[in-house]
C-alpha cells in the first residue's frame, strides 16, 4: 500500500509539472498605437495554440500577482495597473509621443512543481508613428523580439531575435503558434536569430524556453532546476 501511495504521488506531481510546462502567459495588444489614445492590453494564461484561456481563478500558483511593465521611447520603465476579468487581466496606457513601446512581464511562480521552479515571462511591442532606428529593447532575462513589428504580413519573412541573460540566445528551441492551430518548431542560429513565413493572418504567439539545472531555494523550499518560458505576441496582417 505504501509503495502504491508513493507511485500515485509521483504520478500526481508529474501531471502538475506537465501542466505547468504546457501553459504560458502571453500579452495581447494592437501592434500600433496613437498619441493621446488609450491602448488596451490583455494578459492571458493557458494554451494559445488550443484556444485555451484559463479563468483567472484557475491560474497556476500566484501568477495572478504578476506585474506588467511598460518601457517607452525614453527607456523609462513604468508599472501599469492591471484589472482582473473572467479569463484575463487588462491594463491601459496612453502613448505621449511617437516611438517604440515594449510591454513586459517576468514572474517566478511561488509554488514549485516537484523540484522545479517556474519562471513565466512575456513581452509585446507597440509602435506609435514612425520611430527612428530599431525598436528592439531586451528587458527580460529570456526574451524574443522583432523590430518594425508593423511590417508583419502573411507569407513575408519575419525575423526574430532572442536574448538570454543579456546575450544572444544561440541554438535554442523556439515554438511558433498561429491563430488557427498551425505551429512550427525552430532553432535560433549562433546570433540568437530565427525566422519564419507566417501562412495565416491573425495573432501569433512565439515561445522560447530554457531549463537551468542550478539548484537553490525558493520561498523556503529547495529546487533542483528552473524552467523559464518566454512568449512574444503580435498580429500578422
Amino acid at each position: 500500500m505504501k509503495k502504491w501511495n508513493i507511485l500515485l504521488l509521483t504520478f500526481a506531481i508529474s501531471l502538475m509539472t506537465t501542466g505547468a510546462f504546457a501553459h504560458a502567459i502571453w500579452i495581447e495588444t494592437a501592434n500600433t498605437g496613437q498619441i493621446g489614445k488609450a491602448q488596451t492590453v490583455r494578459i492571458y494564461y493557458g494554451e494559445f495554440v488550443d484556444g485555451e484561456r484559463d479563468s483567472v481563478a484557475k491560474w497556476y500558483s500566484d501568477i495572478k500577482d504578476l506585474e506588467l511593465w511598460l518601457v517607452g521611447p525614453d527607456q523609462k520603465k513604468i508599472k501599469l495597473k492591471t484589472t482582473a476579468a473572467a479569463n484575463y487581466y487588462e491594463a491601459k496606457f496612453t502613448p505621449g509621443s511617437n516611438g517604440a513601446y515594449t510591454l513586459t512581464i517576468s514572474h517566478q511562480a511561488k509554488e514549485l512543481g516537484g523540484e522545479t521552479k517556474y519562471h513565466f515571462l512575456a513581452s509585446a511591442d507597440v509602435t506609435v508613428g514612425k520611430p527612428a532606428g530599431k525598436s528592439t529593447v531586451f528587458v527580460n532575462s529570456l526574451q524574443l523580439q522583432k523590430s518594425e513589428i508593423t511590417s508583419a504580413q502573411v507569407n513575408k519573412q519575419i525575423m526574430l531575435k532572442a536574448s538570454h541573460n543579456n546575450s544572444d540566445a544561440a541554438k535554442m528551441k523556439v515554438s511558433v503558434f498561429s491563430p488557427n492551430g498551425w505551429s512550427k518548431e525552430l532553432t535560433t542560429d549562433t546570433t540568437g536569430s530565427v525566422s519564419f513565413l507566417p501562412p495565416f493572418p491573425g495573432r501569433y504567439v512565439i515561445e522560447i524556453s530554457d531549463m537551468d539545472k542550478t539548484a537553490g531555494e525558493h520561498y523556503g523550499k529547495p529546487y533542483q532546476e528552473t524552467w523559464s518560458g518566454a512568449t512574444y505576441s503580435f498580429e500578422v496582417k
